[in-house]
Parts: C-alpha cells; sequence; structure tokens
C-alpha cells in the first residue's frame, strides 16, 4: 500500500509493517519465519475485509479522493492501445482539465472524454485540480460531435470536485457550456456509457454526465455539491462534511438504490488504487458488455430511452 494512507487504515497499515519486519528478519538470519509471516497476512485480508465492506460515506469520499488513486488517461492508456489525444475547442484555448480523443476498445472504435487531475502538485496546477473551465466542455462537445459523425460509442470518465468558479470561466460562459453539453448529450444518436471513476460533483461531473448508462466505480461519490460545499451552506461548518455525505446519499449504493447509477464496478480490496491493472480491466469489460447491448438499439429508440431515463429521475407517484 502507499505510504500514505486514511485514517481508517491504520489497523491495516499496522500490520503491513509488521508483515515487512518479519520478511526482513527472516532474510538476513538463518531462521525460518514464514508460518509467523504466513499468519500475518491471513490477518491482514480478514481485517481488510472487515474494513473495507464497512466503509461509511464519507470514508468512501476520502478514497474517490486518495491521490494515488487511477485517473482517466490511467483508465485510458490500459483500456485503448491507439489512443489519439485531441486538444482545444476552437475558441479560446485548450484545456487540460478535460483530456478528449478517438481509440478502440478491443474491436470496439470509440471516443474517450474525461477529467484529467494530476499525479503532483505541477501536474495538478497543469490540470487544474481536473476543474474544468468553459473550453473544456466545449472541447469534450467539440469531440462528441466527431463520434456523432463517424458513428462511435462514446466513454465518459468522471472525477471532478467541480466546474471551475473562477471570474474568467463565468466571464466565458462557464453555465451556458455545461447547460449547451446537457441539451446536446442528450439529443447524441450514439450510445454514450457514463463512469465515475472518483470524485462527481456538481455540473462540472454533469458536463459531460448525461448517457445511456450511468456507471460508478464502488469508492466513488456523486452529488449536486461536494459535502464540505453542503455543510458550509447548511450549518456555516465544513467540518460536518460527515454528517452532510450521509445527508445527501452521496455514495455508489445510494445512487444504484435511487435509480439514478445503472451498474456498480466493484473495486480491488483497500480501493482501486491499489491495482490499476486489474481495475482497468472490470472497466474495460463493462465498456465492451455494455456498447454490445447499445448498438442493437437503433440512434432514435437510444434517444428517447435517455430522456425517459433522466425524466424518471426524482419523480414520483
Amino acid at each position: 500500500m502507499s505510504e500514505y494512507h486514511l485514517d481508517f487504515e491504520k489497523p491495516v497499515i499496522d500490520l503491513e509493517k509488521q508483515i515487512n519486519e518479519l520478511i526482513e528478519l527472516n532474510s538476513k538470519y538463518d531462521k525460518d519465519l514464514s508460518n509467523e509471516i504466513l499468519a500475518l497476512k491471513e490477518e491482514k485480508k480478514k481485517i481488510s475485509e472487515k474494513i473495507y465492506s464497512n466503509l461509511t460515506r464519507w470514508q468512501r469520499v476520502q478514497l474517490a479522493r486518495f491521490p494515488k488513486r487511477p485517473y482517466t488517461l490511467d483508465y485510458i492508456n490500459r483500456i485503448s492501445n491507439d489512443f489519439i489525444e485531441l486538444h482545444g475547442d476552437r475558441k479560446f484555448s485548450d484545456d487540460q482539465a478535460i483530456v478528449a480523443g478517438i481509440g478502440s476498445v478491443d474491436n470496439n472504435e470509440v471516443v474517450f472524454v474525461g477529467h484529467q487531475k494530476g499525479k503532483n502538485t505541477k501536474e495538478n496546477i497543469q490540470r487544474n485540480f481536473g476543474m474544468a473551465k468553459p473550453e473544456g466542455y466545449r472541447k469534450a462537445l467539440r469531440v462528441m460531435k466527431l463520434a456523432v459523425k463517424f458513428n462511435r460509442p462514446i466513454i465518459c470518465f468522471i472525477d471532478t470536485p467541480g466546474a471551475y468558479p473562477g471570474v474568467g470561466a463565468e466571464e466565458r460562459g462557464q453555465a451556458q457550456a455545461i447547460a449547451d453539453n446537457l441539451v446536446e448529450m442528450s439529443l447524441i444518436p450514439v450510445p454514450i456509457i457514463v463512469i465515475v471513476i472518483g470524485e462527481g460533483a456538481s455540473g462540472g461531473a454533469l458536463g459531460i454526465g448525461i448517457g445511456d448508462k450511468f456507471i460508478m466505480l464502488e469508492n466513488t461519490w456523486f452529488s449536486v455539491i461536494s459535502p464540505e460545499g453542503c455543510a458550509s451552506i447548511l450549518w456555516r461548518d465544513a467540518s460536518k462534511a460527515k454528517d452532510a455525505a450521509d445527508a445527501m446519499k452521496v455514495s455508489s449504493q445510494d445512487l444504484l438504490e435511487m435509480g439514478i447509477c445503472d451498474q456498480i464496478i466493484p473495486e480491488p480490496l483497500g480501493g482501486a488504487h491499489n491495482n490499476y491493472d486489474l481495475m482497468a480491466k472490470r472497466i474495460k469489460d463493462v465498456i465492451i458488455n455494455e456498447i454490445n447491448n447499445l448498438n442493437k438499439i437503433n440512434s432514435s429508440a437510444l434517444i428517447n430511452q435517455r430522456i425517459i431515463k433522466y425524466e424518471q429521475i426524482g419523480s414520483w407517484q
């Protein structure tokens, strides 16, 4: 596991340290400690399963934000071996908080769009911490229109703390850019598969989040606002983010039960960051399956189903 860890992971980290110490002793001295090492590994596995199968909503929010977690390009580069990134919105600039381009998933030619965070401080400044500006959403829509032109399914990866709220972004039409995407994506005549791989906050997530299938990784969250933002508004206290996460029901399981999420993809024990390749394989398998199913539906029926899907969210009798 990473040197950086969350508070609730401490029992697992402590056992891992003990295992590493025994392995080091075993190699240094002529003494067989294999039984002790095996016993500790079994104990670590049991404790890990107990911890990660009973996570609170706030703990899942923390895992979704984990700095070692795989991001959009980590998945694309494992899912597609011929990805070509396309740049710029043809109006203002190239927003690096959004990546978009063409590629394939096995024999399926697709278009990829997703939020991209950085792996370190320099990259995060370059990627604006995954917070897109209007030009990012316009770039995404430009590439989605290429998908329509060449009849390619669209794969969207969501991972953002929200759209960028800066003055320049607002001056260039942040709200309008997101609204345009909502309308346009509703009527796109090719399959759209949306996958939440980390955080899904506010209009920043919705801007590339309209699709035929809405899928979430196990330890992700999706909501109209971040738990901290909600707590600041309701209680004037951001430290009550845990209570806000519970009140808003932000987890993947919550959204599945509410009928917003269509499917949850299980993560490796401890989170997606513990096995990039396995997580990418699970996502790839789901994408291929969904493309095969959605390709059987003609474009007009696809659009009608998509509109009905969103009309039913939040409706009651």
